[in-house]
């Protein structure tokens, strides 16, 4: 039986987008997006936030229109669904640090933010910022991201 693991996530991007060329022809994009709760504490009456960041990769082939970058910067507001995991890996000190990661299949930004830093008004929403075409690599046993990657 297929099981299937999604995730839908809205965020804003906390760092512009890195390009990495991987082996035989594949792109990674990578950005961290913020995932804000917030909640109200009960005792003091105080309105508290607990920021989780996600790392997010869009996979593209070489060659690929990869006009999403233009829009993949700090502060956009970014609606992503894909496939999450957890990643443990072994820090310089020795300790063990987990983070999570998201597979980005589609991309939705929601208010785009130029260059400069000022957002922008209008809602982009663009096949060429989804990873459901013909360019998206779901085979992504074959290919390995480290911390250097982000």
């Amino acid at each position: 039986m297929a099981t299937v693991f999604e995730t839908r996530l809205i965020g804003n991007i906390g760092k512009d987008a890195i390009v990495k060329t991987m082996e035989r022809g594949v792109i990674a994009i990578n950005f961290p997006v913020a995932h804000n709760k917030n909640w109200k504490d009960k005792r003091t009456g105080e309105t508290k936030t607990k920021t989780t960041w996600i790392n997010c990769t869009i996979w593209k082939r070489e060659g690929v229109n990869l006009r999403i970058l233009d829009f993949l910067k700090k502060g956009a507001l970014v609606e992503l669904e894909g496939t999450p995991y957890a990643k443990a890996y072994q820090q310089e000190d020795g300790s063990i640090r987990t983070e999570i990661r998201l597979n980005i299949s589609k991309t939705n930004v929601l208010k785009a933010v130029k260059s400069d830093g000022f957002i922008l008004d209008d809602i982009f929403e663009s096949d060429s910022c989804t990873g459901n075409d013909e360019n998206f690599d779901s085979s992504l046993d074959e290919f390995t991201i480290d911390e250097s990657d982000f």
